[in-house]
């Protein structure tokens, strides 16, 4: 990975090896599942519902029906890489709680602010996450919130979220949330740590309200 000597956040779409090999759902036992995590479901209707704001917001951004066909074809792997973002974004989650890490709403807001900033206002920085990570407006302050949290974590433990010791967090609670996926959405390979039909690793670059720019994956 290359680094810049800043601070920043950089997460990849994985669960460490420890984590157990996720099996499928889409049997009798979870009816109209996409995942089981931690014995709640992502129902499918959820997924679609996550996806569909995605591409509400793909659409109003790019008018242009030529240009939209493009990033449809772009983002063929949305509905994949959305359920696999509202799984693993569960497990820091957990992890976060399990080291009694937690993220104030000042927190989020003030990171917002710093973000917008650099974007060049609210419009910009939702234009960016949309674009880069496939994040719906409405579901932003929700995904710093994840930035903070797994930033903590790293924190807490000493390390950053590059290093063994952040996925192994992520390992344990991985474990303790049993989870399952619908075959249909594909498999986890847990030796490479992502899900084996990924088209992209998930990554965010976010900059510390410190200062300084993205490190990128």
């Amino acid at each position: 990975m290359h680094r810049r000597r800043r601070t920043a956040l950089v997460l990849t779409a994985a669960i460490a090896a420890a984590a157990p090999l996720l099996t499928a759902c889409g049997n009798d036992a979870h009816p109209g599942a996409a995942a089981v995590v931690g014995g709640q479901r992502i129902t499918v209707a959820q997924l679609e519902n996550r996806v569909g704001e995605v591409r509400d917001a793909q659409r109003a951004a790019l008018p242009d029906q030529g240009q939209y066909q493009q990033v449809l074809a772009q983002t063929s792997s949305l509905t994949r890489d959305t359920l696999h973002n509202m799984v693993l974004d569960q497990v820091i989650h957990r992890a976060a709680q399990d080291e009694g890490v937690s993220v104030t709403r000042k927190e989020v807001q003030q990171l917002r602010a710093s973000l917008e900033q650099q974007a060049g206002g609210s419009k910009g920085l939702q234009t960016t996450w949309l674009q880069k990570y496939g994040i719906a407006p409405a579901h932003l302050d929700e995904n710093l919130r994840l930035q903070l949290e797994a930033q903590k974590l790293a924190a807490r433990l000493g390390t950053d979220t590059a290093q063994p010791a952040f996925w192994k967090a992520l390992s344990k609670a991985s474990g303790e949330l049993h989870i399952d996926v619908n075959p249909r959405y594909g498999t986890w390979d847990v030796q490479k740590s992502s899900r084996v039909d990924a088209k992209t690793p998930w990554v965010r670059e976010v900059t510390s309200v410190t200062g300084g720019g993205p490190v990128t994956a």
